[in-house]
């Protein structure tokens, strides 16, 4: 079994009282041996004074790549390289449009693209930090919302967002991201295409071949057919878990593909937020129980699971609470590269 590095961040004490803006104290990258179930800590980062907002600022990594002996990850305002496995910084970038990153990676080019959620943008800069193309996730006019004057990493949040993009990636010679308030992945050549995934709040994929592995933050996984552009499989993964009395299993983001038939899925403990339609299922789902069934209900802890969905079967899982890490962004296999856009 792989060896996983585990990106995500250590909640304040208080976590559960506070936006994900302000409830980081530390952003993680973990080593977890799935054979024993160990782990430990390869990165511990807070982000300098000029890189963050002044007043209880949050620092978290958020989704990154694993490719030629690097690993690429992005905190809210900043991205960082480290060599693997030695696990050594190489590369630093922050700019001032910078604000809740969520994903980076680099292209086969040698060109970085970037998720600036808070923008609802994704850029290509080159490792300098030169801006080769920007795209505004709805395709509406760049900065026509926000001002290249604005220095946002000093802003806490520019939410509600109207696209907020997570994942960037590539099929074909394409550059696509998800949309996870629209529920879809779009193409950033061509914002006429998408890929419609109706189930609820997208956030995170893997590219396979023909197909994209993308997590479903409601706890399902949806397989999607890019040449014949449909949805080959929906997986609901809450039977499959069995979760005491169908309560939820948390916030499902993050996910590495071992096979055809066998995943890797993160799920974070589900924390109370200040917009709550973000967690309108949570609602939905317990209001199916009885109130014996409902009370006391606890949220889930954050945890790595392997699931065979042929076999409807969990073949293990760890908890990466008690390894201090309270929120899972990305999953990655130190012996198998991410795939990364042409």
């Amino acid at each position: 079994m792989p060896r996983f590095y585990v990106v995500g961040g250590r909640a304040k004490g208080n976590f559960g009282g506070k936006e994900e803006w302000r409830g980081y104290e530390r952003a993680l990258v973990l080593s977890i041996d799935s054979n024993t179930g160990a782990a430990s800590e390869l990165i511990g980062w807070a982000s300098p004074p000029d890189a963050c907002p002044d007043e209880n600022p949050s620092f978290v990594f958020k989704c990154g790549t694993l490719v030629s002996g690097r690993l690429w990850v992005c905190t809210q305002t900043e991205v960082m390289c480290y060599s693997v496995p030695d696990f050594h910084q190489t590369h630093y970038l922050s700019l001032p449009f910078f604000n809740d990153l969520h994903h980076v990676t680099p292209t086969s080019r040698g060109t970085l693209l970037i998720a600036v959620t808070g923008l609802d943008m994704v850029v290509e800069v080159t490792n300098a930090g030169d801006i080769l193309r920007e795209w505004e996730a709805m395709g509406q006019p760049l900065w026509s919302r926000f001002s290249r004057d604005v220095d946002y990493r000093k802003v806490p949040t520019t939410k509600p967002h109207v696209a907020h993009p997570n994942f960037v990636f590539g099929v074909g010679n394409e550059i696509w991201t998800t949309r996870c308030d629209t529920m879809d992945a779009v193409c950033l050549m061509d914002m006429g295409r998408r890929m419609p995934i109706e189930v609820g709040l997208l956030h995170d994929g893997h590219v396979r071949g023909d197909s994209v592995y993308f997590t479903v933050v409601t706890g399902h996984v949806v397989i999607y057919d890019w040449r014949r552009d449909r949805i080959r499989e929906s997986i609901d993964l809450h039977p499959i878990f069995n979760a005491p009395q169908g309560r939820p299993l948390g916030w499902c983001r993050g996910i590495r593909i071992l096979s055809d038939d066998r995943i890797v899925v993160g799920f974070s403990r589900i924390r109370r937020t200040k917009f709550r339609d973000r967690l309108i299922w949570v609602r939905d789902r317990l209001a199916a129980l009885s109130p014996v069934q409902a009370a006391p209900w606890y949220p889930m802890p954050t945890r790595l699971a392997c699931v065979d969905i042929r076999r409807q079967a969990v073949e293990w899982e760890i908890d990466l609470e008690k390894f201090g890490m309270n929120a899972v962004f990305s999953i990655h296999d130190s012996d198998c590269p991410d795939p990364i856009p042409a």
